[in-house]
């Protein structure tokens, strides 16, 4: 009998949404190439607030969806909702009808092992009942610490989260996460537990996503374009000190702040950063642009002179994707993080970064200066480079489930 895998994730095509969806992807196309009977165990698309009929779903990978509602667009009443019907996410929903299609896949094959994906909460939950009501080997891909300081802020939901991570610790194979930092994070947390629990497979690139690209128009005349593709959340990567640096490059080096053009695409708060550029003066200089697919954002990211990368230190422990696959662009990049966080200990070693604090105006205004000045050479084979893939991430959760 085949080996097989029930795989919870709620972040599944034809969702339409940051990158983090792809290590879904990716991992089951993976394991279903590689022999595995691959069950997706997801949403309907309903719970989507944004959709993309052109995502692609793995062949040879079964999707089992369920009813889910996304509790603050389906059950408000005048702008309000029930708290506990967002505990601890807003598509608790999706529980009880996971849990039963979860429990009659797991109940047709005797080798099944179960994986559930965070960042959306219920998805362990999910997992740690059908571990329970099976017996099957339960791996939790966390992805980031559930628990930080200051979050989740809310008292409630953080008992939950604790709760979850207790349920980790006592009943699962293996918990994956995808930076040292967070390792050592859980390690200092549960010193109890033995070191091979906690996996590391980092995010990565995926290759698929940069073949075949269309070809990105050229429209800056000349300038040096800086670019950030994706959400720019207002707390974790504050691009205030950013906007303070380019405003003092304008003024006391106007020739220099002239070659320079700040594409942010999809920020996601266009409103809030439309008034911090004008109240500068420097909208001539940034531009906030729309949404774009992901193969087009891939395209543009190869024409771009240089890519951004913010990271508050809040998120020392958390790697983005976004950061795998600027090193699949191989291009230079301007990283705002400290330098203890994990972002920044991964981007140097391409020896084509640059970092700043996120809040240090003056620093950035120099790093800029630099780029525009001298831009640093890629030092990246080709090898170096694949080593960073979505691939390399699956081979390690194959192995790991080979070992259950």
């Amino acid at each position: 009998m085949a080996k097989s895998v029930l795989y919870i994730a709620f972040h599944y095509p034809p969702i339409q949404m940051s990158s983090g969806v792809h290590r879904s992807v990716v991992f089951s196309r993976f394991l279903a190439a590689q022999g595995w009977d691959v069950s997706v165990l997801t949403v309907n698309p309903k719970a989507y607030s944004h959709i993309n009929d052109a995502g692609q779903q793995p062949q040879d990978v079964a999707v089992l969806r369920c009813f889910a509602l996304d509790t603050a667009r389906h059950l408000t009443i005048k702008g309000r909702y029930p708290g506990l019907l967002a505990q601890p996410d807003r598509w608790i929903s999706w529980l009880p009808a996971a849990v039963f299609k979860g429990y009659m896949a797991l109940r047709r094959n005797k080798n099944g092992v179960i994986i559930s994906t965070y960042p959306i909460a219920t998805a362990h939950i999910i997992g740690y009942l059908l571990h329970r009501l099976t017996g099957k080997p339960w791996i939790a891909d966390l992805r980031d610490p559930m628990l930080q300081d200051n979050y989740p802020s809310d008292p409630f939901r953080r008992k939950i989260f604790n709760w979850i991570e207790q349920k980790i610790i006592k009943h699962a194979s293996a918990a994956v996460l995808t930076s040292p930092g967070a390792i050592e994070l859980y390690q200092q947390r549960y010193p109890q537990v033995p070191s091979s629990f906690w996996r590391y497979i980092p995010n990565g690139y995926d290759e698929t996503m940069f073949t075949d690209l269309p070809t990105w128009p050229v429209e800056n005349n000349g300038r040096f374009k800086l670019l950030h593709s994706g959400t720019i959340y207002p707390m974790e990567r504050d691009p205030t000190a950013l906007f303070d640096a380019i405003c003092l490059l304008k003024q006391q080096q106007p020739e220099l702040a002239a070659k320079l053009k700040l594409v942010l695409r999809a920020s996601g708060h266009d409103d809030l950063y439309q008034h911090q550029l004008s109240s500068r003066d420097i909208l001539d200089i940034v531009e906030l642009a729309p949404a774009i697919d992901y193969r087009n954002a891939a395209a543009e990211m190869l024409s771009a002179d240089a890519l951004l990368l913010l990271q508050a230190a809040n998120c020392n422990f958390q790697t983005p994707a976004k950061a795998y696959e600027y090193i699949r662009a191989d291009k230079p990049v301007l990283v705002l993080s400290p330098d203890a966080s994990d972002s920044w200990q991964l981007m140097k070693a391409t020896g084509t970064a640059v970092r700043a604090d996120l809040d240090d105006s003056h620093a950035i205004f120099e790093r800029l200066s630099e780029l525009l000045s001298t831009t640093p050479t890629s030092t990246l084979t080709d090898d170096k480079i694949k080593f960073y893939s979505r691939e390399q991430g699956a081979k390690q959760l194959a192995n790991l489930l080979n070992e259950l």
